[in-house]
């Protein structure tokens, strides 16, 4: 077997890289048409990346780590405003606006990890973390020409995943699939065109990442 002594370290270190699927849970208000015209409003799943450092700490088993994945992260989402075309009725007009973030993210993990089968392993994963938008507009004057969507800088997760270990000679290679769920309103009102409608906005992220660890 590879890196035989790899269960027998208390601490490693490694780092990561990783593409990510970020869009919206959208709460719009039910009287949204009868006010502002407006027949739905949808989101549109966008790609991104991040990459980032990695300290995993054995919690008194092998089969047991902590892990902190300190990340810098880059996000787009797309918010879709479906209302009726006044120049063609029979027609639905589609007003798109665009939302991008660079994230500083602080997820801390359990993994919880099969014994090691020669140089393969599984694993499942959960934990929490913050996250803080460092392209963050919440703070911007608004455009009275060109209003946008205002999203807050911070925000908290919760993440489940799972993931497969390889056993290199000298390292260990993790694939990872994670979901992440924001569990706060990040939604904030300001009364434009784009967010009257609109009545709360949550994160969620798919994270598809490779962590190499010494």
């Amino acid at each position: 077997m590879n890196y035989r002594k790899f269960d027998q370290k208390w601490i490693h270190f490694g780092f990561m890289l990783g593409g990510n699927l970020s869009d919206f849970d959208i709460q719009s208000k039910s009287d949204k048409y009868t006010l502002y015209q407006i027949k739905s409003i949808e989101n549109k799943r966008q790609a991104g990346g991040q990459l980032g450092v990695l300290t995993d700490v054995k919690l008194f088993t092998p089969l047991l780590r902590l892990r902190f994945i300190p990340s810098l992260s880059f996000q787009e989402r797309v918010i879709n405003y479906i209302s009726v075309n006044k120049n063609k009725p029979d027609e639905d007009e589609v007003n798109e606006e665009r939302i991008n973030s660079t994230n500083l993210d602080f997820p801390l993990l359990l993994q919880f990890r099969a014994a090691r089968y020669n140089n393969f392993g599984i694993y499942t994963t959960g934990g929490i973390q913050y996250t803080f938008d460092l392209q963050s507009q919440a703070k911007a004057n608004q455009s009275l020409t060109d209003p946008f969507v205002k999203i807050k800088a911070q925000d908290w997760y919760g993440l489940f995943g799972f993931g497969l270990e390889f056993y290199a000679v000298y390292f260990k290679c993790n694939i990872e699939i994670k979901y992440a769920q924001g569990l706060n309103n990040v939604f904030i009102q300001d009364f434009t065109p784009v967010s009257l409608p609109i009545e709360s906005i949550k994160n969620k992220t798919w994270l598809f990442t490779i962590i190499f660890e010494g």
